[in-house]
């Protein structure tokens, strides 16, 4: 009898524990901010290729602060012809002076980093991707302007 009490007396308090352990006191669909809690970065923030941006070129369009970028991927018999336009303001104005490479993940995982030279001629940046494989490819581009970094992902089949 003695063990037969002290069994009840021991799962009660099992069911009492895990009765309050998944019990909530407040609202349940309380989302998550994954955003980081550090303090402000001076890179400029990263964005995702944007719907409602008007893309002047063709090409892929992302908005970062006062800076418009656009990816136009050009694919090629040795490879993928890769111009970025990297404008300013409203104005679309060109910035010349910039220090651009484009990070690509290939579609096998591997990773490659090209330095992109400015055309003035076509008032863009230009790299060639020496890649013929078929897949996604994801482009992060990271540009220094006069010491501020301005960065955007894009995206593009083959």
């Amino acid at each position: 009898m003695k063990l037969n009490r002290s069994m009840v007396a021991v799962l009660a308090s099992a069911s009492l524990l895990v009765l309050t352990g998944c019990g909530s006191s407040g609202d349940t669909t309380a989302e998550v901010d994954p955003s980081p809690t550090s303090a402000e970065s001076p890179v400029a923030e990263t964005s995702e290729p944007a719907a409602d941006t008007e893309a002047k070129q063709g090409g892929q369009v992302v908005e970062v602060g006062a800076y418009h970028l656009e990816l136009v991927p050009e694919l090629e018999a040795d490879g993928t012809h890769v111009d970025l336009y990297l404008q300013q303001g409203d104005s679309h104005e060109p910035i010349p002076d910039a220090q651009v490479t484009a990070q690509v993940d290939l579609p096998d995982g591997t990773q490659q980093s090209l330095e992109m030279d400015y055309d003035a001629e076509g008032e863009h940046y230009v790299a060639l991707l020496p890649s013929n494989a078929a897949g996604e490819y994801k482009v992060a581009i990271l540009s220094d302007i006069n010491g501020e970094k301005v960065n955007g992902r894009f995206s593009f089949s083959r």
